[in-house]
């Protein structure tokens, strides 16, 4: 596992937030009643992205961020870019940050999987850099930041070998295996199935400096070329321009990482469901429970046989399960079938068997402590840079 996969995960998923939140302020920026009640105007839309970005890279935090450690799991990292997300003046429900962590997830594994060789993965990087250049280019205290950290990135991955950027592949695809969300834009693209997995294309430019598929070249003992065989590659590829620029400025010639939410053709129809307040204009919580969703709850806890149903009245308010036939319907069967229903109850009682409750309750008693050691290992991971986060606050 690579222990500078990090620096690059923070920096591409805190770039397509910024896209998301960035297009979402834009669209929050008129009302339809042409009131001014919960429009957010182009300054509050530069101090979102301000203090988001001059948080994001400062200097203490990327510091961290850049030491060599291993990946954070879901859970921490999703923690992260959530008191990232509110150290500014705008706030997100927990359903909206789920969604919004869900969409730059699938947004980065898609660049992953698009990417040519294990090295353009920091031209991905450069091109969310570059498009948060923009977005605080009237601000130079954050502007300087932004540049800051880019050099070292490059001094940092500059004198990486080609087999180091393999592993820190690997280690990413590890990370995003296990993501399947269906992406509506992605779907009607036809780049993404119904069950989450992406269709790659056969076709496009190859990396800088391969050749194009569909020729077998066969040499001779001294190395000299002396026939070549073709053969059909299944695909259309064609070969780069030129090479992209890894410096601080420059053509980075893929269009990966780049902010596509501003075009009309990439749209995210899932961002319609992500709200976001202004700090002073957040409604208050409603702290009674969801009628429905407690319904619910009750409904699975008397499937489960954990609690029993109560009917006074005397009419039904819902509908049962019985797996095995209860007394009343031994009953009924035995006056319905008379004395020649031939059939043998049998009765478990599990709770009498002491010794194997006792030898249950032991090993689930391992497990739990196995999973609270697990718990508290991972928890521990990334405190120190939630704490420094707290203490960085909004500039």
């Amino acid at each position: 596992m690579s222990m500078r996969t990090l620096p690059l995960v923070f920096i591409n998923l805190g770039g397509e937030m910024l896209y998301i939140l960035d297009q979402r302020l834009h669209a929050h920026s008129t009302s339809e009643d042409k009131s001014e009640k919960g429009v957010w105007s182009e300054n509050d839309r530069k101090r979102v992205m301000n203090d988001i970005v001059g948080t994001m890279f400062s200097q203490a935090f990327m510091d961290e961020i850049l030491k060599p450690q291993l990946l954070y799991s879901h859970r921490t990292m999703k923690v992260v870019l959530t008191r990232l997300a509110h150290v500014s003046i705008m706030k997100l429900n927990a359903v909206s940050m789920e969604k919004l962590y869900e969409l730059m997830l699938m947004a980065f594994k898609y660049q992953v999987f698009l990417c040519p060789r294990p090295k353009d993965l920091l031209l991905i990087s450069y091109n969310h850099i570059d498009t948060i250049r923009g977005f605080v280019k009237d601000t130079p205290a954050v502007l300087n930041k932004v540049d800051e950290t880019h050099r070292k990135i490059i001094e940092i991955y500059s004198s990486m070998t080609a087999g180091e950027f393999q592993l820190l592949r690997q280690t990413l695809l590890t990370f995003l295996q296990d993501t399947h969300i269906c992406v509506s834009i992605f779907l009607k693209n036809k780049i993404q199935n119904p069950n989450g997995r992406f269709a790659l294309s056969t076709s496009g430019p190859v990396p800088h400096g391969m050749d194009v598929p569909g020729v077998i070249r066969i040499f001779d003992r001294k190395g000299r070329e002396m026939r070549q065989r073709r053969f059909a590659s299944g695909g259309s590829y064609s070969h780069p321009t030129k090479d992209a620029s890894f410096g601080l400025h420059g053509d980075r010639v893929i269009k990966l990482g780049v902010n596509m939410l501003c075009t009309s053709a990439f749209f995210w129809t899932r961002l319609s469901t992500i709200n976001v307040f202004l700090t002073f204009m957040m409604p208050q919580m409603d702290a009674s429970p969801n009628p429905l969703a407690k319904e619910e709850l009750n409904l699975l806890a008397c499937l489960m046989g954990t609690v029993e149903i109560e009917n006074a009245s005397g009419c039904e308010t819902g509908f049962q399960i019985n797996l095995l036939a209860s007394a009343q319907e031994e009953e009924e069967g035995g006056a319905s079938g008379g004395a020649d229903e031939s059939f043998e109850v049998i009765n478990i009682q599990a709770l009498k068997d002491e010794h194997s409750t006792t030898q249950l309750a032991q090993i689930a008693k391992l497990f739990v402590e196995q999973e609270e050691t697990s718990n508290n290992v991972n928890s521990n991971k990334g405190d120190d840079l939630l704490a420094m986060m707290d203490d960085l606050g909004p500039l």
